[in-house]
């Protein structure tokens, strides 16, 4: 396990003495980001799977007349899971800053793989009525307690352990796992819709992405039960086993209500635009522009493909450049270029698609890249992992999971199928003005945090 260096102070050494810099293991380091990463990608390989087998799960869990009402039931469940991810966040949260970061992720990520498992073994709707749905719902929600606690914890785990000068690189590593994940599940949509028929996806296939849930939460679950504490949550429990009482859930929110608006904000943002473009997307071309299902799948996977190639090179520029400058490069070119990305789009061509979806991808790299190094260094060690559960999922789940909806919503009651566009323009202002109100922490030590340098 990285340790600080041993430095043993003077009878004459003022308390406010700057501490001794952590030195972190390059192959702990990699370590932790790898089970890290991995364990992400299982968590949004059902996220994925969900979104791109939309169109099938609302005729089997939703029988109805119109397809418009199939996509919305089936997006009403999926932004069910996010209403709760808040209490998770509240219950994993604080309890990452008590018993430790690994403990955690190691619970979230058997919580997840469970819901996961559990929504192959639902009986369709013509098997058992409405209890189907019911049973859908129920997964959804174990899902989405579940994810409350995954994410603030990963980037926590991985921006506790990098080095200062290469957070950015190592967090941006988290995110290429989650595309790894909707990748995952993105491709084996593709791969059953080219090769199955709609009666068979229908009746039996659509079960099979989900069952492939349990041997990945195994593979997870003994990755992470691998990892040691990280440093600094390492010295702050011994430090609280000394002097500090446990913080309480109000401190984490009443006492860092200025960065936990920032996190709201930033949050906001990141994640409508990724919900947008990675959930929203194949259903708007499939069920608003009557595009070809398996085209337009094949399009955003190669969108992520792209994405996932630029994240690493994207991770290191925030080093070099800052977080916030990346952050804003996002924001401004989502308000300026989300009405024509959209209307190329709308022109139908693959080239036209593939030209619209990929300038999107690419903007929302600049999120993908800078958010998992920018978001925990909002918060002191203390507090981190239960304050940036309780901003990160309050603003998940207000904006972010309820994006399908809404926009699908939106261009029902309008018509507007520029919708899309304009939603993410308004969410580009508000990141905007929080990444102009958020401080630069490139090549910083965390707050609360001794250096942390990397071993030679």
């Amino acid at each position: 396990m990285a340790t600080a260096t041993a430095v043993t102070p003077s009878t004459r050494t003022a308390p406010s003495a700057a501490p001794a810099p952590t030195v972190t293991d390059p192959a702990l380091v990699k370590r932790a980001v790898k089970a890290a990463a991995l364990g992400n990608a299982m968590e949004w390989f059902d996220f994925g799977v969900y979104s791109y087998i939309a169109v099938t799960l609302g005729k089997v869990f939703f029988p109805s007349g119109s397809p418009t009402a199939q996509l919305l039931s089936t997006f009403g469940a999926f932004a069910a899971a996010f209403l709760v991810r808040p209490l998770g966040g509240m219950v994993f949260g604080p309890l990452g800053d008590r018993v430790g970061r690994q403990k955690v992720l190691a619970v979230t990520m058997i919580m997840m793989a469970v819901g996961t498992f559990a929504i192959g073994l639902i009986p369709s709707y013509a098997t058992i009525g409405v209890g189907a749905p019911l049973l859908l719902l129920a997964a959804r929600l174990v899902q989405g307690f579940s994810t409350g606690g995954e994410y603030a914890g990963a980037s926590t785990f991985i921006a506790e352990y990098a080095p200062d000068k290469k957070r950015g690189f190592f967090g941006s590593w988290l995110e290429f796992g989650t595309l790894a994940g909707y990748i995952g599940g993105a491709g084996l949509v593709t791969l059953m819709t080219a090769l199955l028929s709609t009666d068979d996806l229908t009746s039996w296939g659509w079960r099979i992405p989900f069952l492939i849930a349990g041997p990945m939460g195994v593979i997870g679950l003994y990755l992470r039960m691998r990892l040691e504490e990280t440093p600094a949550f390492a010295a702050e429990a011994a430090k609280s086993e000394r002097a500090r009482p446990k913080v309480p859930l109000r401190e984490m929110i009443t006492g860092q209500w200025r960065a936990l608006l920032l996190c709201m904000a930033l949050v906001l943002v990141f994640n409508v635009t990724d919900y947008m473009l990675l959930s929203y997307m194949p259903s708007y071309l499939t069920s608003e522009l009557k595009y070809d299902e398996t085209h337009g799948l094949l399009v955003v996977l190669g969108v992520m493909t792209l994405m996932m190639i630029v994240q690493p090179f994207a991770g290191a520029l925030t080093d070099r450049v800052g977080r916030r400058p990346v952050i804003a490069a996002g924001c401004a070119g989502f308000l300026a270029l989300s009405v024509p990305a959209l209307l190329l789009i709308r022109q139908g061509s693959l080239l036209a698609v593939a030209l619209g979806m990929g300038a999107l991808g690419l903007l929302l790299v600049c999120f993908t890249a800078a958010m998992p190094a920018a978001l925990p260094a909002l918060f002191p060690t203390r507090v981190r992992y239960g304050s940036l559960s309780i901003g990160f999922n309050i603003s998940v789940s207000l904006f972010g999971g309820t994006t399908p909806l809404a926009v699908t919503a939106l261009i029902g009651a309008t018509g507007n199928l520029m919708m899309p566009a304009y939603y993410m323009m308004a969410a580009a202002v508000i990141g905007g003005f929080a990444a102009w109100r958020m401080a630069e922490t490139a090549g910083k030590p965390l707050p609360g945090s001794a250096p942390a340098v990397e071993a030679p």
